[in-house]
């Protein structure tokens, strides 16, 4: 290979190495292993193969070899708090792997393996240095005696865990199954690298680093410990493409290759901190001069102790575009993959991992989303060997521009708060981040427990967790006692089962079987108490299949119950949540139940325009609609669906159109409970993800049919009206539309017209010309608004030549320090380059001000550059207005909020200019 191969070359490099060795060259699997509930995410390349490991499955090929994504950042394996502050942590990493699947075994994996690094990759042999198990003296003799490895660079390693095969060469799928031991191989980075070789004291140093690891699956191991030879013993390997590009590129950090320089670059230009660039580089000096993996540019509180603050400074900001470089990978490749940012689960672990990249670029300067414009870069890098990734391009930027969009919404108070609390804590000498705190930026402002401590750990202080726990069981609580009606989730019930009547009725009479206060059995309630009534007869319907519950009334003769809620405590037995208004209830009652009839009549309404709703999405926008979800109350029917652009103007009147059709046809609604194969040859729709048992209803609607348990008018005429008001997006390819129908779509409409009505009174036109008038105002105002930049512009470029005779000559250059009127800061920074154009070797300060406000900018020419920073120059200014900024050694910006102190800061601009240059 050429002396620096590209990642891209190495990748390519092993998989045609393999390919020539006879291997099945395998695509990537998902990073959502498939079947697997042991594992969050894809971790290694063994992943995908593991049931033929395990012999429930079979391949047409016996050998393989693969580049498997693979990401740790939740679960057991979560690499995520290391990122950024060390050389070769990753969320996102590359694993290279070959795979014999009772084929070969030890020698030829060993014997592929140094071919493939001395051969190909041109590795020198006295720089690999390799482990075994201490009792594996097969794997010692094939090295030593066929590839001719010196005994000292051969190293055993035994049980150095705590117990048997407990070892950093010995292999375990779990405490049960394949398992066996394996070879590591080393690569030696020199002398000058603090640590020691594996096996010894200091062997966590980073000078000898494991570059491929060799597994040999010759065990299975039994309940009681016993090892039980394989019959066909198996190879599993890996090595991380970014550790053996970082070798062969010559580099000692994952962070110096290819791949990452050119993700770190775009992170510095969509932050627009290329300023930052050579501090990368003096972070990697930093590194390859042996500062410690365990501390690599640990924290901000050394920048400067060396003298050199400025140096310290890039190197700490530096690792956040590490971050960045690190973050878009695990980000981009998820969400290609199918997971969406969320609250629990994969997409809770999605969602940390966009914050924490959010927060690293707020650090950096950035409060405007920016992590979603480094996706093309990623894609122009990676896209070729995993084409999901060019393919869901456009997906990826969506989904995560919308989510940096919502978190930068908040960010800023949250930050303030933590900042706030920081500095408090450094003035006072405590190291304890208030729990309470943790737990309101937590609550308020979306900052998860571990960003926060995140930023805590990097000023050297930790957060007290038992006091956000704390906090946060005072939330659940008061949840509870808020939710007073939903307080039955896991009531215990060992009786009756309860008969539904409400397809025929909405008045029953039943008897109270069950009565439950704060989640216990009791025998009676009285009057004021919440509680749950379990009757043996009732006409309400419990919440199901997207359909709230009913609500309405329970009448005993010596109290009156009133119905918020009706929940199913089990498959058939019903609760009715609420609260007892007067007298008392007692278990074995007899009472008169009362659906509330507006209520259930709206949500029926809404239910069936559901059904014809669902239909008409399909035959508007295609076959690929599915329902991802739906709630159906007594104000309008809310439907999530499988669709991957937004509804157009023109489908959503469509998907209308079709609807109130169906509603004037009139036609009547048939239900059918039968068999589910039955049901199944009928060709109703049955959802995706739903459970359904033997028995089914078989709903009719005008022209749908699917299965549901729901209640329906009786007629499609019955429904009235319908109005589809809002369409947007919940997911990546869900959306989701809210619609009404009866007197609630009225209602809208007539609200809708009214504001139309105050719209033409407005702009002075009839209502059917409001719209053609409001487009002309506002083209008539964009017009303004140009003329008024266009002035704006020609103001500040006068301003700029009176300017010129106002440069006075300090230290041999040409200084203007002056404040200008009725400029905006884009015309502020016009006349600064115009200026500097015109004056040659100078230094400019130019200000303008509104109210208290102060804006500034600073430019230098760029043969000053080396001897005064225009970003020094505006902050001399700025802190004396109360404000800071930064930029460009050429050019600087920034802000205050005391326009009374800028005469005397400008005043003092050219002694301090003086002084710079003596």
């Amino acid at each position: 290979m050429q002396s620096k191969p590209s990642s891209k070359q190495i990748r390519q490099a092993f998989l045609d190495f393999f390919a020539s060795k006879g291997h099945q060259v395998v695509a990537s699997s998902s990073l959502v292993p498939a079947g697997d509930p042991t594992l969050l995410f894809t971790n290694a390349g063994m992943n995908q193969f593991k049931d033929v490991f395990l012999g429930f499955d079979k391949r047409a090929y016996t050998r393989a070899a693969s580049s498997q994504k693979c990401v740790r950042a939740g679960g057991k394996h979560n690499d995520l708090e290391n990122v950024g502050y060390t050389a070769r942590h990753h969320t996102f990493f590359e694993m290279l792997g070959n795979f014999s699947f009772g084929d070969y075994f030890k020698q030829d994996a060993i014997r592929y393996a140094w071919e493939l690094l001395t051969e190909v990759f041109k590795l020198p042999k006295d720089k690999l240095t390799v482990t075994v198990y201490a009792e594996d003296d097969e794997a010692y003799d094939i090295w030593h005696k066929e590839i001719g490895v010196p005994a000292e660079r051969i190293i055993r390693i035994g049980d150095n865990k705590g117990a048997r095969y407990a070892s950093d060469n010995f292999w375990m799928m779990g405490d049960t199954g394949p398992c066996g031991p394996c070879t590591e191989i080393f690569y030696d980075h020199g002398a000058h690298i603090p640590g020691g070789p594996p096996g010894s004291p200091d062997e966590d140093g980073d000078r000898f680093i494991e570059i491929w690891n060799n597994v040999f699956m010759q065990f299975n191991r039994d309940e009681a410990g016993v090892m039980h030879k394989l019959p066909k013993p198996s190879v599993d390997t890996g090595m991380g493409l970014e550790r053996i590009a970082a070798v062969l590129q010559g580099v000692h950090a994952n962070y110096e290759i290819d791949l990452f320089q050119t993700l770190i670059a775009a992170a510095a230009r969509v932050t627009k901190r290329e300023d930052l660039l050579p501090g990368t580089d003096l972070a990697m000096d930093a590194r390859s001069q042996g500062a410690s993996n365990a501390t690599y540019h640990e924290g901000r509180q050394g920048a400067g102790e060396d003298g050199d603050k400025a140096d310290a400074t890039k190197m700490y900001l530096g690792n956040s575009l590490k971050v960045l470089a690190d973050h878009i990978r695990a980000c981009s490749f998820l969400i290609a993959d199918g997971v969406i940012p969320g609250n629990e689960g994969r997409g809770y672990v999605l969602r940390r991992i966009i914050r924490r990249a959010i927060r690293h670029g707020y650090k950096l300067g950035a409060r405007a989303a920016f992590f979603h414009k480094m996706v093309p870069d990623l894609v122009a890098e990676m896209g070729e060997a995993y084409p999901e990734l060019t393919q869901g391009q456009q997906r990826v930027t969506d989904i995560l521009r919308q989510e940096e969009e919502r978190f930068f919404e908040t960010i800023e108070n949250g930050m303030a708060i933590l900042e706030t609390e920081l500095a408090g804590m450094a003035k006072s000498g405590n190291a304890t981040f208030n729990g309470d705190t943790a737990f309101k930026l937590h609550d308020t402002y979306g900052f998860p427990l571990d960003l926060t401590a995140d930023i805590c750990r990097e000023r050297g202080v930790t957060v007290d967790t038992a006091g956000f726990d704390a906090a946060m069981a005072r939330q659940k609580e008061q949840a509870r006692a808020a939710g007073k009606f939903k307080m039955a989730a896991n009531l215990e019930y060992d009786g009756q089962a309860t008969t539904f009547h409400g397809y025929d009725t909405l008045d029953a009479t039943g008897t109270v079987l069950a009565l439950y206060k704060d989640g216990a059995a009791v025998h009676s309630l009285s009057e004021g108490e919440l509680g749950v009534v379990v009757l043996d007869n009732t006409p309400f319907y419990a919440e199901s299949g997207g359909q709230v519950g009913d609500r309405g009334e329970l009448k005993a003769a010596d109290g009156i119950f009133a119905v918020e809620d009706t929940q199913k405590i089990q498959a058939s037995v019903f609760g009715h949540h609420g609260v007892l208004k007067t007298g008392t209830l007692k278990v074995g009652d007899r009472v008169q139940a009362r659906v509330d009839l507006i209520a259930r009549s709206r949500t029926m309404r809404n239910h069936s325009a559901t059904h014809l709703m669902h239909k008409a999405l399909r035959e508007v926008l295609g076959e690929h609609v599915q329902q991802k979800g739906s709630l159906v109350d007594s104000e309008k029917t809310r439907f999530d669906f499988v669709h991957n652009a937004p509804m157009t103007d023109a489908q959503i009147h469509e998907v209308e159109q079709r609807v109130n059709a169906e509603i004037l046809a009139n036609a009547a609604t048939q239900a059918r409970v039968m068999d589910i194969e039955s049901a199944q040859k009928t060709g109703a729709m049955m959802l995706f993800g739903e459970k359904y048992g033997d028995e089914v209803r078989v709903l009719d609607i005008g022209s749908s049919r699917e299965l549901c348990g729901g209640t329906h008018v009786a007629r499609t005429g019955d429904i009235g009206l319908f109005k589809l008001y809002a369409e947007s997006g919940v997911a990546a390819g869900v959306r989701r539309v809210e619609a009404t129908t009866g007197d609630t779509a009225l209602a809208l409409i007539a609200s809708t017209e009214q504001q139309l009505e105050r719209i033409a009174d407005a702009v002075k036109a009839p209502k059917a010309e409001a719209a053609e008038r409001v487009s002309a105002l506002l083209e008539s105002l964009r017009t303004a608004e140009k003329e008024l930049e266009r002035l704006k512009s020609k103001l500040a470029a006068s301003q700029g030549d009176d300017l010129v005779s106002q440069a006075v000559e300090v230290a041999g250059i040409k200084l203007l320090a002056a404040k200008l009127d009725g400029v905006d800061a884009k015309g502020l920074r016009e006349v600064a380059d115009k200026l500097k154009d015109k004056l040659g070797s100078c230094a400019l300060l130019l200000a303008v001000t509104e109210a208290d406000k102060v804006s500034l900018v600073a430019a230098v020419s760029k043969d000053l550059t080396g001897k005064l920073k225009a970003g020094d120059l505006v902050n001399f200014v700025a802190t004396q207005v109360g404000g800071k900024g930064g930029g460009r050694p050429d050019m600087a910006m920034a802000g205050g909020t005391d326009a009374s102190k800028l005469p005397q800061a400008l005043a003092g601009v050219a002694a301090w200019v003086q002084q710079q240059l003596a």
